[in-house]
């Protein structure tokens, strides 16, 4: 899968060995010029709907499960690889200082209602939550929350940058 960016946080030492490796799947689910999101009240953004990559799970099965859990959403159907974003930013558990994660994006469909989330106690606790917004929406929102926002979370910049590259490559220029 192509790779879109390579991201380093300015906190990380790359020569550390002290590591902790990470692959991620995130879903893009357009209709026209929405997108389905998730905000997460805590850190007031919006995020592709995904997470990690379970030991051993391919990456389209993670994708799915992910998507389900996250949104409801069923009969993911027409995946297609979009590209991947490599990051590498601090991490404070068992004994490591770096996250290296691959957060590996799909483009697919999905069946038209959502259906009950199956989020995990700290996505409810965070305030996570499904929705469909326009995607210069999300962007706009997003950017307002780096600008000013002292609580934002370390994915709002990956999030971010994924949402221009859907636009520039997936969303039709409006004339």
């Amino acid at each position: 899968m192509r790779l879109l960016k390579t991201a380093i946080h300015p906190d990380v030492n790359l020569q550390s060995t002290k590591i902790f490796k990470r692959d991620a799947t995130r879903a893009i689910v357009l209709r026209g010029d929405k997108i389905l999101m998730l905000f997460t009240e805590r850190y007031n953004d919006y995020t592709l709907p995904g997470g990690g990559v379970d030991l051993g799970e391919d990456k389209i099965k993670g994708l799915q499960r992910e998507l389900a859990e996250e949104t409801g959403a069923t009969g993911i159907t027409n995946i297609i690889p979009f590209g991947h974003y490599e990051e590498f930013r601090p991490w404070y558990k068992n004994n490591l200082d770096t996250m290296h994660m691959n957060s590996y994006c799909y483009i697919c469909d999905i069946d038209s209602e959502l259906g009950a989330t199956q989020f995990e106690d700290y996505e409810v606790s965070n305030g996570m939550r499904p929705v469909w917004l326009n995607i210069y929406e999300a962007i706009e929102h997003n950017e307002n929350t780096m600008m000013h926002s002292e609580k934002k979370g370390l994915s709002i910049e990956r999030e971010t940058f994924l949402l221009k590259r859907i636009v520039a490559e997936l969303i039709a220029p409006i004339v």
